[in-house]
Protein backbone atom coordinates (compact mmCIF):
# COMPACT_ATOMS: atom_id res chain seq x y z
CA UNK A 1 0.00 0.00 0.00
CA UNK A 2 1.38 3.44 -0.93
CA UNK A 3 1.95 5.55 2.16
CA UNK A 4 -0.21 8.66 0.86
CA UNK A 5 -3.34 7.07 1.00
CA UNK A 6 -2.24 5.30 4.96
CA UNK A 7 -2.36 8.85 5.58
CA UNK A 8 -5.58 9.34 4.39
CA UNK A 9 -7.21 7.48 7.44
CA UNK A 10 -8.73 9.55 10.49
CA UNK A 11 -6.75 7.48 12.91
CA UNK A 12 -3.38 7.07 15.27
CA UNK A 13 -1.24 4.82 13.86
CA UNK A 14 2.34 3.96 14.31
CA UNK A 15 5.63 2.99 11.87
CA UNK A 16 9.37 1.96 12.73
CA UNK A 17 12.51 2.62 11.27
CA UNK A 18 14.82 -0.42 10.78
CA UNK A 19 18.40 -0.63 8.91
CA UNK A 20 20.38 -3.08 7.35
CA UNK A 21 23.54 -4.92 7.98
CA UNK A 22 26.90 -3.98 7.30
CA UNK A 23 28.14 -7.45 6.58
CA UNK A 24 26.66 -10.12 5.39
CA UNK A 25 27.71 -12.44 8.45
CA UNK A 26 24.98 -9.97 10.47
CA UNK A 27 22.60 -10.55 8.08
CA UNK A 28 20.75 -13.04 9.91
CA UNK A 29 20.36 -11.57 13.19
CA UNK A 30 19.04 -7.93 11.85
CA UNK A 31 16.11 -10.01 9.53
CA UNK A 32 15.16 -11.69 12.99
CA UNK A 33 15.33 -8.47 14.93
CA UNK A 34 13.33 -6.38 11.81
CA UNK A 35 10.82 -9.40 11.95
CA UNK A 36 9.89 -9.69 15.32
CA UNK A 37 9.29 -5.64 14.45
CA UNK A 38 7.11 -6.70 11.74
CA UNK A 39 4.88 -8.78 13.60
CA UNK A 40 3.93 -6.04 15.62
CA UNK A 41 1.93 -4.91 12.25
CA UNK A 42 3.19 -1.48 12.38
CA UNK A 43 1.02 0.99 9.64
CA UNK A 44 4.75 0.71 7.49
CA UNK A 45 8.41 0.37 8.18
CA UNK A 46 10.75 1.76 6.62
CA UNK A 47 14.19 0.15 5.76
CA UNK A 48 17.66 2.82 5.39
CA UNK A 49 20.03 2.45 2.57
CA UNK A 50 22.63 1.56 5.31
CA UNK A 51 24.16 3.17 8.31
CA UNK A 52 24.85 6.38 8.25
CA UNK A 53 23.27 7.01 4.83
CA UNK A 54 26.26 4.92 3.02
CA UNK A 55 25.20 2.39 0.44
CA UNK A 56 23.99 -0.63 1.17
CA UNK A 57 23.24 -4.44 -1.12
CA UNK A 58 20.70 -5.14 1.93
CA UNK A 59 18.22 -2.93 2.19
CA UNK A 60 15.80 -4.10 -0.37
CA UNK A 61 16.55 -7.70 0.74
CA UNK A 62 15.20 -6.40 4.53
CA UNK A 63 12.46 -4.71 3.29
CA UNK A 64 11.05 -7.58 0.34
CA UNK A 65 10.74 -9.72 3.03
CA UNK A 66 8.86 -7.49 5.58
CA UNK A 67 6.79 -7.16 2.74
CA UNK A 68 6.30 -10.57 1.89
CA UNK A 69 6.39 -12.32 5.08
CA UNK A 70 3.95 -10.25 6.94
CA UNK A 71 2.32 -7.36 4.96
CA UNK A 72 3.70 -4.71 6.24
CA UNK A 73 3.68 -1.85 4.18
CA UNK A 74 7.44 -0.96 3.46
CA UNK A 75 9.49 2.15 2.39
CA UNK A 76 12.89 2.12 0.85
CA UNK A 77 15.27 4.49 1.42
CA UNK A 78 17.22 5.35 -1.75
CA UNK A 79 20.17 7.81 -1.34
CA UNK A 80 21.77 9.26 -4.71
CA UNK A 81 24.97 11.73 -3.09
CA UNK A 82 28.25 10.23 -5.85
CA UNK A 83 26.29 7.86 -7.79
CA UNK A 84 25.77 7.92 -11.38
CA UNK A 85 22.36 7.43 -13.20
CA UNK A 86 22.77 4.07 -14.19
CA UNK A 87 23.28 2.95 -10.72
CA UNK A 88 20.50 4.70 -9.44
CA UNK A 89 18.40 3.63 -12.14
CA UNK A 90 19.53 0.01 -11.43
CA UNK A 91 18.87 0.46 -8.10
CA UNK A 92 15.35 1.52 -8.86
CA UNK A 93 14.48 -1.24 -11.20
CA UNK A 94 15.33 -3.71 -8.18
CA UNK A 95 13.05 -2.05 -6.27
CA UNK A 96 10.14 -1.81 -8.73
CA UNK A 97 10.76 -5.72 -8.95
CA UNK A 98 10.63 -6.11 -5.53
CA UNK A 99 7.10 -4.72 -5.49
CA UNK A 100 7.99 -1.95 -3.37
CA UNK A 101 5.92 1.12 -3.66
CA UNK A 102 7.22 3.44 -1.53
CA UNK A 103 10.45 5.46 -1.94
CA UNK A 104 12.30 7.49 0.78
CA UNK A 105 14.59 9.70 -1.92
CA UNK A 106 17.37 11.35 0.47
CA UNK A 107 20.62 13.05 -1.17
CA UNK A 108 22.63 11.02 1.49
CA UNK A 109 25.79 11.98 3.13
CA UNK A 110 28.71 12.96 1.85
CA UNK A 111 31.33 9.71 1.84
CA UNK A 112 34.07 10.45 3.82
CA UNK A 113 37.30 11.85 2.04
CA UNK A 114 34.68 13.68 -0.52
CA UNK A 115 33.40 16.51 1.81
CA UNK A 116 35.75 19.21 -0.15
CA UNK A 117 35.39 17.61 -3.40
CA UNK A 118 34.09 18.90 -7.02
CA UNK A 119 30.41 18.18 -6.96
CA UNK A 120 29.78 19.88 -10.50
CA UNK A 121 29.99 16.97 -12.38
CA UNK A 122 27.93 14.85 -9.77
CA UNK A 123 24.25 13.42 -11.47
CA UNK A 124 22.86 13.83 -8.48
CA UNK A 125 23.92 16.89 -5.65
CA UNK A 126 20.59 17.15 -4.07
CA UNK A 127 17.69 14.82 -3.05
CA UNK A 128 15.44 17.25 -5.58
CA UNK A 129 17.30 15.73 -8.39
CA UNK A 130 16.34 12.13 -7.55
CA UNK A 131 12.97 13.33 -6.78
CA UNK A 132 12.49 14.67 -10.20
CA UNK A 133 13.69 11.92 -12.00
CA UNK A 134 11.67 9.18 -9.93
CA UNK A 135 8.26 11.07 -10.70
CA UNK A 136 9.11 11.86 -14.22
CA UNK A 137 10.22 8.13 -15.59
CA UNK A 138 8.50 5.90 -12.50
CA UNK A 139 5.04 7.48 -11.54
CA UNK A 140 3.83 4.45 -10.11
CA UNK A 141 6.19 5.25 -7.09
CA UNK A 142 5.23 7.04 -3.69
CA UNK A 143 7.94 9.65 -3.10
CA UNK A 144 8.57 10.30 0.52
CA UNK A 145 11.23 13.22 1.70
CA UNK A 146 13.17 14.12 4.99
CA UNK A 147 12.51 17.55 6.62
CA UNK A 148 14.78 19.12 9.56
CA UNK A 149 12.10 20.65 12.41
CA UNK A 150 14.91 22.85 14.13
CA UNK A 151 17.25 23.16 10.55
CA UNK A 152 19.06 21.10 8.07
CA UNK A 153 22.62 20.98 9.64
CA UNK A 154 23.74 22.96 5.79
CA UNK A 155 21.37 25.52 5.30
CA UNK A 156 22.02 29.21 6.53
CA UNK A 157 19.01 29.73 7.89
CA UNK A 158 15.24 28.25 8.69
CA UNK A 159 13.75 30.37 5.75
CA UNK A 160 16.37 29.34 3.07
CA UNK A 161 15.85 25.37 4.67
CA UNK A 162 12.22 25.56 3.86
CA UNK A 163 12.24 27.07 0.78
CA UNK A 164 14.67 23.82 -0.52
CA UNK A 165 12.00 22.07 1.19
CA UNK A 166 9.29 23.67 -0.99
CA UNK A 167 10.87 23.17 -4.26
CA UNK A 168 11.28 19.30 -3.16
CA UNK A 169 7.60 18.88 -2.48
CA UNK A 170 6.85 20.38 -5.65
CA UNK A 171 9.38 18.29 -7.97
CA UNK A 172 6.82 15.61 -6.25
CA UNK A 173 7.59 14.67 -2.63
CA UNK A 174 4.37 13.57 -1.43
CA UNK A 175 5.16 13.11 2.68
CA UNK A 176 7.90 14.32 4.81
CA UNK A 177 9.07 12.77 7.38
CA UNK A 178 11.12 14.69 10.35
CA UNK A 179 14.55 14.02 11.56
CA UNK A 180 14.38 13.46 15.48
CA UNK A 181 13.79 15.83 17.70
CA UNK A 182 12.94 16.06 21.65
CA UNK A 183 11.12 18.83 21.95
CA UNK A 184 7.55 19.17 20.62
CA UNK A 185 6.89 23.23 20.48
CA UNK A 186 10.47 22.70 17.55
CA UNK A 187 8.09 20.59 15.30
CA UNK A 188 4.62 22.65 15.82
CA UNK A 189 6.42 25.94 15.28
CA UNK A 190 7.96 24.35 12.32
CA UNK A 191 4.59 22.67 11.04
CA UNK A 192 3.24 26.51 11.53
CA UNK A 193 5.89 27.68 9.14
CA UNK A 194 5.85 25.04 6.37
CA UNK A 195 2.18 25.36 5.92
CA UNK A 196 2.24 29.16 5.75
CA UNK A 197 5.03 28.62 2.74
CA UNK A 198 2.50 26.57 1.15
CA UNK A 199 3.98 23.08 1.85
CA UNK A 200 0.56 21.12 2.34
CA UNK A 201 1.89 17.10 1.94
CA UNK A 202 1.52 15.10 5.22
CA UNK A 203 4.28 15.60 7.73
CA UNK A 204 5.20 12.63 9.64
CA UNK A 205 7.35 13.21 12.96
CA UNK A 206 10.01 11.11 13.74
CA UNK A 207 11.02 10.14 17.50
CA UNK A 208 14.06 9.04 18.94
CA UNK A 209 13.53 6.81 21.93
CA UNK A 210 16.88 7.22 23.71
CA UNK A 211 17.25 4.13 25.73
CA UNK A 212 21.39 4.95 26.45
CA UNK A 213 23.25 7.64 27.63
CA UNK A 214 25.70 6.91 25.24
CA UNK A 215 23.05 8.12 22.01
CA UNK A 216 22.71 11.11 23.45
CA UNK A 217 25.83 12.26 21.61
CA UNK A 218 25.13 10.60 18.30
CA UNK A 219 21.65 12.16 18.26
CA UNK A 220 22.94 15.67 19.05
CA UNK A 221 26.06 15.10 15.81
CA UNK A 222 23.65 13.36 13.94
CA UNK A 223 20.74 15.62 13.65
CA UNK A 224 22.04 18.77 15.97
CA UNK A 225 18.65 18.01 17.87
CA UNK A 226 17.69 20.42 21.03
CA UNK A 227 17.90 18.62 24.08
CA UNK A 228 15.17 20.20 26.36
CA UNK A 229 15.99 20.31 30.38
CA UNK A 230 13.26 17.98 31.18
CA UNK A 231 15.38 15.39 29.21
CA UNK A 232 19.06 16.29 30.17
CA UNK A 233 17.76 15.72 33.82
CA UNK A 234 16.39 12.30 32.39
CA UNK A 235 19.72 11.43 31.43
CA UNK A 236 21.54 13.08 34.65
CA UNK A 237 19.76 11.14 36.74
CA UNK A 238 19.48 7.07 35.03
CA UNK A 239 22.27 7.90 32.41
CA UNK A 240 24.38 5.86 34.62
CA UNK A 241 21.78 2.35 35.26
CA UNK A 242 21.09 1.12 31.39
CA UNK A 243 17.62 -0.86 32.59
CA UNK A 244 16.57 2.80 34.37
CA UNK A 245 17.60 4.94 31.33
CA UNK A 246 16.08 2.54 28.90
CA UNK A 247 13.27 2.72 30.79
CA UNK A 248 13.13 6.63 31.14
CA UNK A 249 13.60 6.93 27.45
CA UNK A 250 10.99 4.57 26.49
CA UNK A 251 8.79 6.88 28.66
CA UNK A 252 9.58 9.75 27.23
CA UNK A 253 9.09 8.90 23.67
CA UNK A 254 5.78 7.67 24.66
CA UNK A 255 4.83 10.60 26.03
CA UNK A 256 6.42 12.72 23.10
CA UNK A 257 4.25 10.26 20.95
CA UNK A 258 0.82 10.82 23.26
CA UNK A 259 1.41 14.74 22.88
CA UNK A 260 1.52 14.60 19.07
CA UNK A 261 -1.61 12.11 18.74
CA UNK A 262 -3.30 14.79 20.98
CA UNK A 263 -2.67 17.91 18.47
CA UNK A 264 -4.03 15.96 15.60
CA UNK A 265 -0.95 14.04 14.33
CA UNK A 266 -1.92 10.55 12.78
CA UNK A 267 1.23 9.08 12.24
CA UNK A 268 4.37 8.87 14.46
CA UNK A 269 7.25 7.22 12.97
CA UNK A 270 9.59 5.69 15.52
CA UNK A 271 13.18 5.08 15.03
CA UNK A 272 13.45 1.66 16.74
CA UNK A 273 17.20 1.18 15.98
CA UNK A 274 16.95 -2.75 15.37
CA UNK A 275 15.26 -2.97 18.80
CA UNK A 276 12.13 -5.23 18.63
CA UNK A 277 11.58 -4.86 22.32
CA UNK A 278 11.93 -0.89 22.03
CA UNK A 279 9.22 -0.66 19.38
CA UNK A 280 7.20 -3.43 21.49
CA UNK A 281 7.09 -1.95 24.53
CA UNK A 282 6.36 1.78 23.02
CA UNK A 283 3.17 0.54 21.32
CA UNK A 284 1.98 -1.37 24.61
CA UNK A 285 1.88 2.16 26.15
CA UNK A 286 -0.20 3.12 23.39
CA UNK A 287 -2.21 0.08 23.23
CA UNK A 288 -5.76 1.89 23.18
CA UNK A 289 -4.79 4.92 21.71
CA UNK A 290 -3.99 3.24 18.60
CA UNK A 291 -6.20 0.06 18.72
CA UNK A 292 -3.09 -2.87 18.84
Amino acid sequence: MKISKLLTQNKSMLSFEVFPPKTESGFESVKTATEEIAKLCPSFMSVTYGAGGGTSKYTLDIAKNIKEMYGVPTLAHLTCVSSTKATVKEKIAQIKAAGIENIMALRGDIPAGLEDADRSGWDYKHAIDLITELKAENSEFCIGGACYPEIHPESANQKEDIKHLKEKVDAGCEFLTTQMFFDNNLLYNFLYKIREAGITVPVIPGIMPITNANQVARAIKLSGSFMPQRFKSLVDKFGDSPDAMKQAGIAYATDQIIDLYANGITNVHVYSMNKPDVAAKIQSNLSDIIGK
